[in-house]
């Protein structure tokens, strides 16, 4: 499946519209991660479990919102937005949405 955040595809053409799509991740972050990630924020480092826990959220997201469009009967989802929250007590859930529209494409 094709996916895009433009809104048409260069060489193809958009035969039919689907209709929007969405995945949605929540993943907790635990107490240990959320204390190595502080001190290493302070220090002026990089997070590496908060990333792979971003990268593990949107890609989840991306595949829900996917598997959504092939039900629909679309070959791709054009117009792809990213959303990242955090949200829960203390804010420690991540919550990471996407959504586009699924159409049906061939090529030109």
């Amino acid at each position: 499946m094709i996916i895009t955040t433009t809104p048409v595809l260069q060489g193809y053409k958009i035969k039919e519209y689907k209709g929007l799509v969405t995945g949605e991740t929540i993943i907790g972050a635990n107490f240990v991660k959320d204390f190595l990630a502080s001190i290493r924020d302070v220090v002026g480092g990089r997070s590496g479990s908060y990333e792979k826990v971003l990268q593990k959220a949107k890609d989840t997201s991306l595949e829900e919102m996917q598997d959504r469009a092939k039900k629909l009967g679309a070959n791709a989802v054009i117009g792809i937005d990213l959303d990242y929250e955090t949200i829960g007590e203390s804010n420690s859930m991540l919550m990471v949405s996407a959504s586009g529209t699924a159409v049906v494409v061939e090529k030109e």
